[in-house]
């Protein structure tokens, strides 16, 4: 009896163990996904945006900086469809901004060509002066319960107009 009882508390804890693992190792394609995300807003700030005319001789235009432009839709659109499930997106959700320049994921050049477990955001406060920022986030509901995990990475524009990034993600409920 003794024995059974310490079996049946070994499976308990290596049921709870192995959730905990499955759990953690979803979430890694959030915490990737940001990483990628807020590289790509450093690569687009600091890509060259000058205007398109032709140069004469002697003259020079200026050189500007700006960031990516919030994109106009999550990827996808509801938490339902994440909730306790993968969804698979296609390049339509991903390039909704491509037909303005300097947009949204497009802009990023950031897709996910895989099945996901979270719902993907970029929002934008200003675009280039001194202090102007971006987030992107991560939603996801692994578990299907209704309560959203959350990841968030944000950057801003120092006073050396270049792109700072938060030093690590933010995460509410990273295991929900």
């Amino acid at each position: 009896m003794i024995v059974v009882a310490i079996v049946g508390v070994l499976a308990l804890l290596a049921a709870y163990g192995v959730r905990k693992y499955v759990a953690s190792s979803k979430s890694s394609e959030a915490r990737n996904a940001l990483g990628r995300i807020a590289n790509g807003a450093v690569i687009a700030y600091e890509d060259e945006h000058m205007s398109q005319g032709v140069l004469t001789g002697g003259t020079s235009t200026g050189v500007t900086r700006t960031l990516c432009y919030t994109a106009s839709a999550t990827v996808p659109a509801t938490p339902a469809s994440i909730q306790g499930r993968k969804y698979q997106s296609n390049a339509t959700e991903w390039d909704i901004d491509s037909t303005v320049s300097g947009v949204g994921f497009s802009c990023l050049h950031f897709t996910i060509d895989d099945p996901q477990y979270y719902l993907y955001g970029y929002t934008v406060t200003g675009t280039s002066s001194i202090g102007d920022s971006f987030t992107a986030s991560a939603n996801g509901d692994l578990n299907g319960d209704g309560l959203l995990s959350t990841f968030s990475i944000a950057g801003a524009i120092g006073s050396d107009y270049v792109v700072h990034l938060a030093p690590s993600l933010a995460e509410i409920l990273p295991e929900e």
